[in-house]
């Protein structure tokens, strides 16, 4: 789809919305895995006035009719195959089927559907629409705990975020960007984005497949490639990674989650360096980027902060401590969002905002994310992060994957458990992941239950949910 077959299309869509009902300052609810109809209908709704909830194309059918509920939604635009996620004899909302081509519904023919091309015909009379501020999307935050909230922007721009990105990553206006990331999360639509305003070629799939998305890059020679760090393991994991052709790639750019050690230097040695790694949260914006040259010299970096970006370790009390201490992280810039759609917001001191996370600062800049502040265990009065575990066990050749969780111990508070996730053939032992352990970090994180499971449940981010263990 060229530029101009997408500002055509949207403009009618823009113009059908408000003809099966929408009104400007409506929100309307957008439920689409990645392929070009996400991107007609943000581009028409931003047009129309109208502005868009991203929905998470893996909610269960309870989230998502909480999610409609709770958000005000006054219409829907969903992917044909996640309809049954909404209740379409309860909701009245008009709901435009996505991920089908043309204009029959077939057995999907009910009171209130449509399709984009039953709407564009809405707008058929196109005429310019009357200029209007956008409403400000809702994005969702990841929900490892329970039904994610939504986090709300103001209409203001920030011209050094864009800026920022782009002065430390080398995007190119003749770049072939492959998201593999979902566009409803704010790494992937950032990522769209981007692209879009230098006018470089964007490649989406709908779903990732590892084994498509190689044959992909060498076939299209892909030169941006949007991950997050669960992706990257699995590439690594693929056995075509190695006969693959990837010398068109100048950049793997991610985000999401924590990008495990051994996953940079297994990358490094394997790919290139040519990994980019950037830290921040729906909730706090972009706040700090690691380059290559960053990932090589200090592979558990999560970087400098970027240019508009301020970062501050502080303790319990407020007050900022110095580098190479762990206290909470902080972060003031101009991508903040304004607060929680269902109420309340983020810590914030001296106007920097609480990510959520703890970690420290070199002397030289560098940041060091060392956990979620809500995922410290306490086992035998020692505070223990998760990542430094599970970093080391995906060092052991047998590993592919692993969490570590904690489990109620009548002697030591909290114990150690360990989820691993094995290659195929491998007969690794419970006793070999402690001995594993025990042979490299103090005793006291040695895991005392080891658990193999076919695979961990995460976050389309990547993120590990750790309620869902244990």
């Amino acid at each position: 789809m060229t530029f101009a077959d997408l500002d055509r299309n949207s403009s009618r869509l823009a113009t059908g919305l408000h003809g099966i009902g929408l009104a400007r300052g409506d929100r309307l609810g957008l439920a689409c895995r990645n392929h070009r109809d996400f991107v007609e209908v943000t581009v028409a709704a931003a047009k129309a006035g109208v502005g868009v909830v991203y929905l998470n194309t893996s909610f269960a059918a309870p989230q998502m009719a909480e999610v409609l509920a709770r958000e005000d939604i006054a219409a829907v635009a969903i992917d044909a195959e996640l309809l049954h996620l909404v209740d379409t004899d309860s909701v009245t909302l008009p709901i435009i089927v996505t991920a089908r081509s043309g204009d029959d519904l077939g057995d999907l023919e009910g009171r209130d559907l449509h399709t984009l091309t039953s709407v564009r015909g809405a707008g058929s009379r196109w005429r310019p629409l009357r200029a209007s501020l956008p409403v400000p999307p809702v994005l969702l935050t990841s929900g490892t705990t329970g039904t994610p909230k939504g986090a709300q922007r103001s209409n203001r721009v920030d011209p050094s975020g864009a800026a920022s990105v782009i002065d430390r990553i080398p995007y190119r206006y003749d770049d072939i960007v492959g998201i593999t990331s979902p566009l409803f999360h704010a790494w992937g639509l950032a990522q769209l984005a981007l692209a879009s305003t230098l006018g470089a070629t964007v490649a989406l799939t709908t779903t990732f497949d590892a084994e498509t998305t190689l044959a992909q890059i060498e076939r299209e020679r892909i030169t941006v490639l949007a991950v997050v760090p669960a992706i990257i393991q699995r590439l690594l994991a693929s056995a075509s990674l190695d006969s693959t052709d990837l010398s068109s790639l100048r950049v793997v750019a991610s985000s999401g989650s924590a990008l495990p050690v051994p996953v940079v230097e297994e990358w490094f040695d394997r790919v290139g360096p040519n990994l980019y790694n950037l830290y921040g949260s729906t909730e706090v914006g972009q706040a700090t980027l690691a380059t290559p040259d960053d990932l090589a010299a200090e592979p558990a970096t999560a970087g400098r902060p970027l240019a508009g970006s301020t970062i501050a370790i502080l303790d319990d009390s407020g007050n900022e401590i110095g580098p190479g201490a762990v206290g909470r992280i902080f972060v003031g810039n101009g991508a903040q969002f304004d607060r929680y759609t269902g109420g309340g917001g983020k810590e914030i001191v001296d106007g920097l905002m609480a990510s959520g996370d703890v970690g420290y600062l070199t002397p030289e800049g560098l940041l060091f994310v060392t956990g979620r502040a809500d995922d410290m265990i306490v086992s035998g009065g020692e505070n223990v992060f998760p990542q430094e575990i599970e970093d080391l066990l995906l060092t052991h050749p047998e590993i592919s994957d692993v969490a570590i969780v904690a489990v109620d111990d009548d002697d030591f508070g909290q114990r150690f458990a360990a989820y691993v996730v094995k290659p195929p053939g491998s007969r690794l032992s419970s006793s070999a992941v402690k001995q594993w352990v025990g042979d490299q970090l103090a005793r006291h994180k040695t895991p005392r239950d080891v658990h193999f499971v076919d695979a961990l449940p995460r976050t389309e981010t990547g993120k590990i949910r750790r309620n869902q263990l244990g």
